[in-house]
Parts: C-alpha cells; sequence; structure tokens
C-alpha cells in the first residue's frame, strides 16, 4: 500500500509518499512544493495543484493523508491552509483516489506518543519510523511523511478491530 501525505500550505506545501508492505513501512519520496512569493494567491493555488498532481502521477499512490487546518487565533492563516487543503483534494480527485484527514494533534499521537509534540521530536520520530539515515527535511516534508504514517497506523488499527470482532 502506497500512501501520499499531505501538509497544506500556500507558501509550503509538505508531501510524503510512505510504502506499507508486509508490515514494514519505507519512504518513497518527500519534498516540498514552493510556489514564488511574488505570485497572486491564485496563481499559487494553480502551481499547488499542477505540482502536486506530478508527484500523485509520479508516486502512484493507492490513497492520500491531509492533515486538516489546525484554527487558533490567526483566522487568515487558516482560511490560507484550508484553500491548499482544497487544492490538494481536488488533485486527488481528479485521479480518483480516496482522501482521508487528520488532525495535527491525532498526527503527533500516532507518530510520537504525545499530541503535543514539536517539530524536532516529529521529525525525529519519523526518522526512527521510516528508519532514515538523517531527519527529513525540511520540516514541511517531515509533516507530511507523519500524516502518511498517521494513516498507515490508523488503518492497520481499524483492519484490526475488525478482525477481532
Amino acid at each position: 500500500m502506497r500512501i501520499l501525505g499531505i501538509d497544506p500550505g500556500t507558501v509550503h506545501l509538505g508531501y510524503g509518499v510512505v510504502d506499507y508492505i508486509s508490515g514494514e513501512m519505507r519512504a518513497v519520496d518527500w519534498g516540498v512544493v514552493e510556489p514564488s512569493h511574488r505570485s497572486s494567491h491564485e496563481e499559487r493555488l494553480h502551481f499547488l495543484y499542477v505540482e502536486l498532481s506530478k508527484v500523485i502521477v509520479q508516486n502512484q499512490p493507492v490513497e492520500v493523508a491531509i492533515e486538516e487546518p489546525f484554527v487558533a487565533l490567526n483566522v487568515r492563516s487558516a482560511f490560507a491552509i484550508g484553500r491548499a487543503q482544497a487544492v490538494a483534494i481536488l488533485a486527488a480527485a481528479n485521479q480518483g483516489l480516496p482522501v482521508f484527514y487528520y488532525s495535527p494533534t491525532q498526527i503527533k499521537q500516532q507518530v510520537t506518543s504525545y499530541g503535543h509534540s514539536d517539530k524536532i521530536q516529529v521529525q525525529e520520530m519519523v526518522q526512527l519510523q521510516l528508519s532514515l539515515s538523517q531527519l527529513p527535511q525540511p520540516s514541511d516534508a517531515a509533516d507530511a511523511l507523519a500524516v502518511a504514517i498517521c494513516h498507515i497506523q490508523e488503518d492497520c488499527f481499524s483492519r484490526w478491530l475488525e478482525e477481532s470482532s
């Protein structure tokens, strides 16, 4: 099973592709899509869509997992992230891929066993779980790998529950 994890953002959109085969996870690809800072908002969203569509075609995931926007005090930022999330959903939907959503706390809980972990803790646990020789960089890509790991673990747990009942 190949999963594409996405950490949405209009400045940096992180992506991470993880294979899960015979109980083992392996990182396949990760990176960040970065539109020009001088582009209009519409041009940024279009760029994100085109580049993310290329990642999907190149890596052929079977499912897509996306981090849900965290809404705190900055509503404007949350709307921008929501737009990037919508672009990611559209790119996945155009390839006929199912999309799953996870909160930042849920992702951190699954990956680090602590829902309020900081970025470096997430990077370290992603490195450990995927047997990477170095911390995955940049942090947006590490977050996207964490989204994919979270989805794999949630899927395994759901299957275990189904088999148990």
